[in-house]
């Protein structure tokens, strides 16, 4: 008998608060664009589409359910994707900014990142240097000085509205100070299993993206859950896809989209966030593996479904 084919679930970050639009011709901007990229990224394969809004005026990320809306019912009406909502958006956003989309509209997956931490953007003003608005200049440079503020209390306050709201998290971990932030909150209960670790390298202030890197945290992550949590990686510009395959051949999942790289091989702007949906596919079909439907992806991850989100 052959052997069952383990699913794999691809998250795609469609656009975000890392880049801006003068970076790339095809991040998307407007609620349309987003929301017709997140489609086309789901039907690449994309089992869960990691959503950020953003000021229709200038581009500028947005944390306004205004603005999140007609993306939501846009994408929710024409797939059956996973919607993961940020409570991320701008580090240079509150706390309660951060978590009006999930509070508005009680998402199955929100994202939520697991400490405060120096978030620096400040180098990609040596690869950019030419931009249309002038907030996109200071949002890079006033990173110099910026901390991501998500104190102990931040997260318990997070996770108690969300876990009121049957929503549950991608939790976000750029180093491995936060898998222990995430035990802390596993053993008081607010964190359940099973756990979606999303393991991120290669952001300024967290930790670097090396194989290496990678496998330490694989192994502190096995050593704090067990079996209790699930595995993805997020490898941030160029490390996108190597880091994605480690990942897969190693038992964990993979998060691809232009909110993380807007690559698709040196120096070659990636086209659409589902163009490298697609490079994903092909990596887990290469590997011998499937990937999860977001009805299997939902499952994997103990989701509460669809017909618990308000649009």
């Amino acid at each position: 008998m052959a052997a069952k084919k383990r699913k794999i679930i691809i998250t795609c970050a469609v656009t975000g608060a890392i880049h801006t639009p003068s970076m790339s011709p095809h991040l998307p901007r407007t609620a349309e664009e987003i929301a017709d990229a997140s489609i086309a990224a789901a039907s690449a394969g994309a089992s869960i589409v990691h959503l950020h809004a953003r000021h229709p005026e200038d581009g500028r990320p947005s944390q306004s359910p205004e603005h999140f809306a007609p993306i939501l019912e846009k994408v929710n009406a024409n797939t059956d994707a996973v919607l993961n909502l940020t409570s991320g958006g701008s580090p240079h956003m509150t706390v309660e900014e951060r978590m009006q989309p999930a509070m508005a509209f009680s998402p199955e997956l929100a994202s939520l990142n697991m400490g405060s931490m120096n978030f620096g953007l400040f180098p990609m003003l040596k690869r950019f240097t030419e931009f249309e608005h002038d907030w996109e200049r200071e949002h890079l440079e006033n990173s110099r000085d910026l901390v991501f503020k998500n104190t102990y209390a931040d997260i318990e306050g997070i996770l108690t509205r969300g876990n009121a709201n049957g929503t549950r998290f991608e939790f976000e971990c750029y180093d491995t100070a936060h898998l222990y932030n995430l035990k802390h909150f596993a053993d008081e209960g607010l964190a359940t299993g099973p756990l979606f670790v999303q393991t991120v390298l290669g952001l300024m202030g967290g930790t670097g993206a090396s194989t290496e890197n990678l496998m330490h945290m694989r192994r502190i992550a096995n050593e704090l859950f067990g079996s209790g949590y699930e595995w993805s990686v997020l490898g941030a510009g160029r490390h996108q896809m190597p880091l994605g395959a480690v990942s897969l051949a190693s038992g964990g999942h993979i998060r691809v989209g232009l909110e993380d790289s807007l690559w698709d091989g040196p120096g070659k702007l990636a086209r659409s966030n589902a163009a490298q949906v697609e490079r994903a596919v092909q990596l887990v079909e290469a590997l011998g593996m499937e990937v999860a439907t977001p009805d299997e992806a939902r499952e994997i991850l103990g989701l509460k479904g669809r017909e618990g989100i308000t649009i």
